[in-house]
């Protein structure tokens, strides 16, 4: 288990206005969290006040993550990867441009996410809950989870957890997570849809609780 830092870059890519969004007079924090927690349009193309504000495919965002896990799990033709919290799809769209022999298979909680995924892979997309996955013991070479398990229940967590490490032989999870008194105020400015506010140490605790070896990192909201 190791603490491989693919996501920082991308995450510090976007800039983010904590008080305007806590303090926003027609999206106040309780109303955008509970229009988020509906994963519907308000979380994917609504208001950005609300989440991602219009979440389109942009070529080249989702490139250099992709480059960097086929390079550092060494994937090759035909290796089956899965993509847990896939969302509309992007990362498993560019992971599939760079090596066409992928196989690639996404699951996601938004019925909205799929109907709205790449079309390219659309077919390859399945709605679910990562606390029961429906594929086999180790089916997967490699399986990633970015920013989706902090949104979960510790009862659904702990699952989840279980599941990830379950289905695939290798496994990466990218969690937010908070260091200090600022990044935790931050965080809860900021998100709309988390329900597990660890440190890493704690996320740290949760991996170990469930058995689960594979990779990690966290983001910070600094």
């Amino acid at each position: 288990m190791n603490n491989i830092d693919f996501m920082t870059s991308l995450h510090k890519s976007t800039k983010r206005d904590y008080l305007g969004r806590v303090n926003d007079k027609e999206y106040p924090k309780a109303k955008a969290a509970m229009l988020a927690k509906q994963w519907g349009y308000d979380y994917w193309d609504g208001d950005r006040r609300i989440n991602y504000g219009g979440y389109q495919y942009i070529p080249g965002r989702w490139e250099k993550l992709a480059k960097e896990l086929i390079l550092y799990y060494k994937l090759k033709p035909g290796d089956k990867v899965l993509d847990i919290g896939c969302g509309k799809g992007y990362l498993l769209y560019d992971l599939k441009k760079i090596l066409p022999e992928l196989e690639i298979f996404g699951l996601d909680i938004s019925n909205y996410a799929l109907l709205n995924s790449k079309k390219e892979i659309s077919n390859n997309l399945k709605l679910g809950n990562c606390n029961n996955l429906p594929w086999d013991d180790q089916e997967f070479d490699l399986a990633i989870s970015l920013n989706t398990f902090h949104n979960l229940y510790c009862y659904d967590l702990q699952k989840s957890l279980c599941e990830i490490q379950r289905v695939a032989k290798n496994k990466y999870i990218c969690v937010e997570s908070y260091r200090n008194e600022i990044e935790k105020a931050n965080l809860l400015y900021w998100q709309v849809t988390c329900e597990s506010f660890f440190t890493p140490d704690e996320w740290l605790w949760w991996f170990k609780l469930c058995g689960y070896d594979g990779d990690y990192s966290f983001i910070y909201f600094e």
